[in-house]
């Protein structure tokens, strides 16, 4: 397998339009990294250039610490699965998977070999007759990653694979992708607009936004320790709630009054908000951090009016607005709520995030430890 290193990588297409900008990304040997973010953010067209499908405008692609920009992509030693599979419709599954294979003249011994350890390693076996509109969506979807396997590449890019594929054997395939990735042991790039897939499967996540990284690192370690408002809001499910507070002082410690209620920060955040003393900043506060008080609770509490109610088995997502702010609480299901019921709810502040207002950066500081990396 091998390292695939991008320095300053930048994608320009006609009339100035800039796909992607400045991306400077190591994926180590042996690494499952996952390049998330919203459509159009540029993760896709990162990947093509990878996978040499798209011209490299700017910047220099390493792949085993060769320098392949200008590399064909049958010379790069990388294997892509689309995320429609590309499958011949008249060939069986066998001959997809073998036909690389044939293209590069290996020896007919060898192609069955391989072919029949990829799907035996697939659960395929009893599908190499079958021609592809015989199969199921998941079975295709084994049968584009059993092609790439067959090949013994450098480096496996995903692209979307499960975009079209229903919500229970997405989680099924997942679960396949990260124990095929451990069995391989082999370098991985995956692209998602799914934020759930990247928190499950990577080893590490690149978070991308109009063509621009965002954050690299761990999925914990950027779900902890977010860059910016971005980053925050864009991993985690329900998503973050984001409150627009005004920092004050009064009686000589730091507060965040939302207009309905006020919040003491936690002490080791009370220097930070200092300097932002009247002016608004955003407090972020997940959903699992917001919990349900109905006796007296020390600390930071506040009120808000149910408006909808998520019951979920094992929780209940809570929705609950204030006059101004709205928010969603995952809480345990030993209450039953309904419309229009009033709601205590109190914040795990030493779990609460602030953002500047202009800039969106966070006004906590992100620790750059062994996770970032």
């Amino acid at each position: 397998m091998a390292k695939v290193e991008l320095k300053k990588i930048g994608k320009v297409y006609e009339g100035n339009v800039r796909a992607v900008d400045d991306a400077n990304i190591v994926v180590n040997d042996k690494e499952f990294v996952i390049f998330v973010g919203p459509s159009g953010c540029g993760k896709s067209t990162t990947l093509r250039m990878i996978a040499g499908l798209e011209d490299i405008t700017e910047g220099e692609l390493y792949i085993d610490n060769k320098l392949v920009n200008d590399v064909p992509p049958k010379d790069r030693d990388i294997a892509m699965v689309f995320q429609n599979y590309a499958l011949y419709p008249h060939m069986t599954v066998y001959e997809n998977m073998a036909f690389g294979l044939k293209i590069r003249k290996l020896p007919k011994d060898e192609i069955e070999k391989r072919v029949k350890e990829a799907a035996r390693t697939l659960d395929i076996e009893k599908l190499l007759d079958r021609r592809p509109k015989q199969l199921s969506g998941g079975q295709r979807q084994r049968v584009a990653v059993g092609r790439a396997i067959v090949r013994n590449p450098k480096v496996f890019l995903f692209d979307e694979p499960l975009s079209n594929l229903d919500a229970k054997l997405r989680v099924q395939m997942r679960a396949e992708l990260i124990d095929l990735h451990y069995r391989l042991d082999a370098t991985m790039i995956y692209v998602t607009h799914d934020q759930v897939e990247a928190m499950t499967m990577g080893d590490k996540i690149v978070v991308m936004k109009d063509g621009k990284i965002q954050q690299i690192g761990s999925p914990l370690y950027l779900y902890n320790q977010p860059i910016n408002k971005f980053v925050a809001g864009f991993l985690g499910t329900p998503p973050m709630n984001f409150l627009t507070v005004k920092v004050i002082e009064e009686g000589g410690r730091i507060m965040v009054d939302e207009g309905s209620f006020k919040l003491v920060p936690a002490p080791e955040h009370h220097p930070l908000l200092k300097a932002y003393v009247g002016k608004e900043v955003t407090f972020g506060i997940r959903p699992e951090d917001l919990e349900n008080v109905t006796a007296f609770a020390p600390g930071s509490t506040l009120k808000a009016k149910v408006t909808v109610v998520e019951p979920l088995g094992a929780d209940i997502n809570i929705y609950a607005a204030t006059a101004k702010s709205s928010m969603i609480a995952r809480v345990p299901p030993h209450h039953l709520f309904k419309m229009g019921d009033e709601i205590t709810l109190a914040p795990v502040m030493a779990k609460g995030r602030y953002f500047d207002k202009d800039t969106e950066l966070s006004i906590l500081p992100v620790r750059w430890d062994e996770q970032a990396k």
